[in-house]
């Protein structure tokens, strides 16, 4: 696909591979794995001489056609599909890093990514060093001469704070390190890192990519050359993602845009709402003008996005409250969805960090997480005000 068509155009067309019967929809290859003509052409395939299909772990044509749409979304040279969002942070980190290697990371990112980071990986030998989002001071100051990588959520989870990316890269440069930015909250519709200086895209597909809550996904994207490490990984350690999931992504990429927009229109409208609440202590949505990093926000996103947070008075009591209180939107952590969605951090996303790292976060008793979907933004506020009342 040429590089001139929009975004829109390349998330219905890109990457796709018709077979021999001209199918109009993406072909799903339900199969573990594939027939060579003589064993010269098994040896040439196994050996890289020759390209194609191998094995389903590290080869599938639906899958292929997903990376490379998404990839062509992103800009990206090579897109790595994986089986979930965390199995993506995963190759990414168990492909481009080795033990002694150090990393900084935000402190406002999902709390199993903190977990990863911050034991897992410490256990095979990886340090983590966790600063504030939007203090590049820190981000400065906490670079050792083993640092390889900056990890970073922009908007973050789940207080939608936002970096300056093209700022962070240049930190991340000048040290000799990778800047890697999980863009799940935009999707490449609404933000493309690779184009603000990061060397490497994050997605949980789970997310907005299929849009629909249905299957689990995650994808790396980057230069090829730096995509070797994290392809490697997935060969040999086969965090695979399924030919099924994969064209359940392909499909929900079709009406990525038109979602987008949606989540993001009725995401404002709902945090303006609230803001208006008595109850509610603060909103936490980079679309509204009383968002800390709000121009910035603007400058590289188009939108505010379709996540909102919100602390209201009363602490965890009120929260739970509110909560228990909703009658249709759906009480569960997952986000991206049609379905609005709501979670308490803090017993939830969040729950296995400590109470100081949540504090440090921001992430207090009272606050709540709403992934705004695509019903009736009326229906939405009456649901969230029995609980508010």
């Amino acid at each position: 696909m040429s590089d001139t068509f929009d975004l829109e155009t390349l998330a219905v067309r890109a990457g796709t591979q018709r077979s021999q019967f001209n199918e109009h929809s993406e072909a799903i290859f339900l199969t573990s794995s594939f027939v060579f003509d003589s064993a010269a052409q098994a040896a040439d395939r196994f050996g890289g001489q020759e390209p194609g299909n191998i094995y389903s772990r590290f080869t599938n044509p639906t899958v292929t056609m997903l990376q490379d749409r998404l990839a062509a979304l992103e800009g990206a040279e090579f897109c790595v599909a994986t089986s979930s969002g965390m199995s993506a942070i995963l190759a990414c980190v168990m492909g481009l890093l080795s033990a002694g290697d150090h990393i900084v990371a935000s402190r406002s990112i999902f709390g199993t990514t903190v977990q990863l980071f911050g034991n897992i990986l410490k256990r095979f030998g990886v340090e983590t060093t966790f600063v504030p989002l939007a203090d590049l001071a820190a981000w400065q100051q906490a670079v050792q001469p083993n640092t390889k990588l900056f990890f970073v959520e922009t908007p973050s989870n789940p207080l939608t704070e936002v970096c300056d990316i093209a700022a962070l890269a240049d930190i991340a440069h000048q040290s000799g390190a990778w800047l890697a930015v999980d863009n799940c909250f935009c999707t490449p519709m609404l933000q493309r890192p690779l184009d603000l200086g990061a060397d490497i895209v994050i997605h949980s597909a789970t997310k907005y990519l299929d849009g629909q809550g249905r299957v689990l996904g995650g994808a790396v994207l980057g230069s090829k050359q730096l995509m070797e490490g994290v392809y490697g990984f997935l060969r040999t350690a086969g965090p695979t993602l399924s030919a099924f999931n994969a064209w359940v992504i392909l499909k929900g990429l079709e009406t990525l845009k038109i979602r987008m927009d949606a989540h993001s229109c009725n995401a404002l409208e709902l945090a303006q709402w609230l803001e208006a609440q008595p109850w509610v202590e603060r909103v936490y949505y980079p679309g509204l003008p009383s968002h800390t990093q709000h121009q910035l926000a603007m400058k590289q996103q188009k939108t505010g996005g379709g996540i909102v947070a919100f602390d209201v008075r009363g602490g965890k009591e009120a929260a739970w409250r509110l909560v228990d209180a909703t009658r249709m939107v759906s009480i569960t952590a997952n986000l991206g969805d049609t379905k609005t969605t709501i979670t308490h951090p803090a017993t939830t996303t969040h729950s296995r960090v400590t109470a100081e790292a949540r504090a440090a976060a921001g992430i207090g008793d009272g606050l709540l997480r709403v992934a705004v979907g695509l019903e009736s933004v009326a229906d939405i506020k009456t649901d969230l005000a029995r609980g508010l009342s």
